[in-house]
């Protein structure tokens, strides 16, 4: 992956006080010379700028945590000052629908080509399209990258609709470094201990397959987000 330092054109910008000032050197500033930008887009009026990153700093941090970064910048153009909202996530499809929704063009936000793994087949194009649109449907309760042989992502979801029949599903990302092509795939679950129960399975290596999971279901109202299961969180990442 080629090294491409993000220039956030902040040049003769402050933060617009000095909260935001700390708050961006700590969780940008800080990590920058290690952010890689995989797609980004800057409105016409040079008010915003969005950007997908991956940031290389996260590997020598807490194993299995999120390495995409989702960046909205904000910029008073008179007062010539900004500020940003961010997200760690665990996979560009969710940093993309996480700025999509922040106002962003979906088509200008996507991946060139080369820019990290290609897509294998249809099916991980398919629903990699369906997160950009359809991510602000779950709240994301747990993920784990693992970045070294065999490179892979797990991604834990919970839907944000209460009546929804299979509200857990799980993300799986899988790495071809030979062929340099990622896949992935989704699994719906009834439950939380179902969810985790093939999570625990998955990283003790007992190739276990993700049940099936049909498209979600769009939302003709505001979701709203559920409280969490009272449960144990699911392992972080593998146990073998």
């Amino acid at each position: 992956m080629p090294t491409y330092e993000p220039d956030f054109r902040l040049d003769g910008y402050e933060a617009v006080n000095g909260q935001v000032a700390d708050q961006f050197r700590q969780h940008i500033g800080i990590e920058q010379d290690m952010m890689t930008v995989l797609a980004e887009y800057h409105s016409e009026d040079a008010e915003h700028s969005f950007y997908v990153m991956h940031n290389r700093a996260v590997t020598w941090g807490i194993p299995g945590e999120p390495q995409i970064v989702a960046l909205h910048l904000t910029r008073d153009t008179a007062a010539r000052s900004f500020r940003f909202t961010h997200k760690a996530l665990p996979l560009p499809s969710m940093a993309q629908s996480w700025l999509i929704a922040r106002g962003c063009p979906e088509e200008e936000i996507l991946l060139p080509e080369g820019m990290g793994t290609t897509p294998a087949d249809q099916a991980t194009r398919a629903l990699e399209t369906r997160l950009r649109s359809d991510g602000d449907h779950f709240a994301l309760l747990t993920s784990y990258t693992h970045d070294s042989e065999p490179i892979e992502t797990t991604v834990l979801l919970r839907a944000l609709d209460d009546k929804a029949a299979l509200p857990f599903r799980v993300l799986l990302e899988e790495v071809d470094t030979d062929a340099w092509t990622h896949t992935l795939r989704e699994g719906a679950f009834v439950t939380f201990e179902a969810a985790t129960q093939w999570w625990e399975a998955h990283w003790n290596g007992e190739g276990v397959s993700l049940p099936t999971a049909s498209p979600a279901a769009r939302h003709a109202t505001a979701p709203r987000i559920p409280a969490l299961p009272a449960r144990p969180a699911p392992p972080r990442g593998p146990s073998r």
